[in-house]
């Protein structure tokens, strides 16, 4: 039923990700730990260069680096950045929380400021995520109505559609494209070409004002627009920018835009990947489906079978679903025939077979041809049996 299809659809998609989170462990791993060892090594070296140049113990200078971690998670760093927790830092950090982002560069430090956001992020990103959803229904209509448009021009090109007025193409052009939908694939396809150049335009914008290169901005954008939010590049930080309340607006507008398209372009691939793996199940089911037919046909190859069968070629998931009968849906399941089923298939046979018991019970034997041909004559079952045998024999 739909619920064992949902059920096998959920732990396929299940498998699937656990092995696509364990091939990406892999990668990463292969491609990062060289770097963190070659970074620990480095590290090991200098601290121990330190201790011995200023005569100091390694536990003291440990203990120092505690203390500075300690600020910088208070939002105290080296270089001189901009206050954490004045109005434009408060509704910086409120915007990350609501998207879901939480770059982690600012997190409140006291019991107040955790208690208050624990309800504010429970609100807020609820909120948001129906701002998502409704932005993704109407960009989805947008993209459905040009994409139609679209098609109606190539219709009228080819002549499929007739060039009437205009106060009457309204009701003709509905009802001969009532029906048309546009392809999954290419709104998966006009959302990626969206969010690809909105990242491009945030890029060139980040690169010269933040001082990062052009492949770090275009990975900070992907980074925060996902709403991963690793938080080693945060826009913004710095104290001052030229036009900063210019800048803060792009960055506003570009990352609220981002988040919106990527959401709505996860939505879409999700509804791909659910169309994948309907597919494999389809797969499966048929070959499934084959192997037990082919089982089934050998180990009943001399068994008497309702009439009728199938052929194998036109077994398919929607032909299973939908059956003529249950005893065609039995048929290829391997269980035994009951006696409706054999009733149902063999009313002709048994009719017969009926009528002539009863002529042989009351004395009267079906008349034979004056050649009998060698055949004896016989009571009940064996004498139904020697009068086909001589009637088939007379036919001849």
């Amino acid at each position: 039923g739909r619920l064992n299809a949902d059920n096998a659809r959920f732990l396929l998609l299940a498998v699937l990700i656990a092995l696509y989170m364990l091939c990406g462990a892999a990668v990463f791993s292969a491609i990062e730990l060289p770097g963190e060892r070659r970074a620990k090594q480095r590290w090991e070296e200098r601290l121990q260069n330190f201790t011995r140049r200023h005569n100091l113990s390694r536990a003291e200078l440990r203990d120092f680096l505690r203390e500075y971690e300690e600020a910088s998670v208070a939002g105290i760093r080296v270089d001189d950045i901009r206050p954490r927790w004045d109005f434009t830092g408060a509704f910086y950090f409120v915007g990350t929380v609501v998207s879901t982002i939480g770059f982690g560069m600012t997190t409140p430090a006291t019991v107040g400021g955790k208690i208050f956001l624990i309800f504010y992020g429970l609100i807020g990103c609820a909120g948001t995520i129906l701002f998502f959803n409704l932005f993704l229904e109407r960009l989805i209509t947008v993209i459905a109505y040009v994409m139609k448009s679209c098609h109606e021009r190539q219709l009228r090109r080819k002549g499929v559609l007739p060039n009437v007025s205009r106060r009457g193409s309204g009701t003709s052009e509905a009802d001969s494209l009532a029906g048309w939908k546009p392809s999954v694939y290419y709104v998966m396809l006009i959302l990626c070409v969206a969010s690809l150049i909105i990242s491009c335009c945030a890029s060139a914008m980040y690169t010269p004002i933040e001082g990062w290169s052009y492949f770090d901005s275009l990975y900070f954008c992907f980074v925060a627009f996902s709403t991963i939010g690793f938080g080693d590049l945060v826009s913004s930080q710095n104290t001052h920018y030229e036009s900063q309340g210019l800048y803060r607006f792009g960055n506003f507008v570009f990352i609220l835009m981002g988040v919106c398209c990527i959401y709505s372009l996860f939505n879409v691939i999700s509804i791909v990947i659910k169309q994948s793996i309907n597919w494999i199940l389809k797969k499966l089911d048929c070959r499934c489906c084959h192997r037990c037919q082919r089982k089934l046909f050998r180990s009943r190859r001399n068994v008497v079978m309702p009439g009728n069968v199938r052929s194998r070629r036109n077994i398919s998931i929607e032909t299973d679903v939908v059956n003529e009968s249950d005893t065609d849906g039995r048929r290829l399941s391997g269980e035994m025939i009951s006696m409706k089923d054999f009733l149902a298939s063999n009313k002709v046979s048994l009719a017969i077979m009926q009528k002539q018991l009863s002529e042989t019970a009351n004395g009267y034997p079906r008349q034979m041809s004056s050649k009998q041909n060698g055949f004896s004559g016989g009571v009940g079952a064996l004498a139904i049996m020697n009068n086909r045998l001589a009637e088939t024999s007379v036919d001849r």
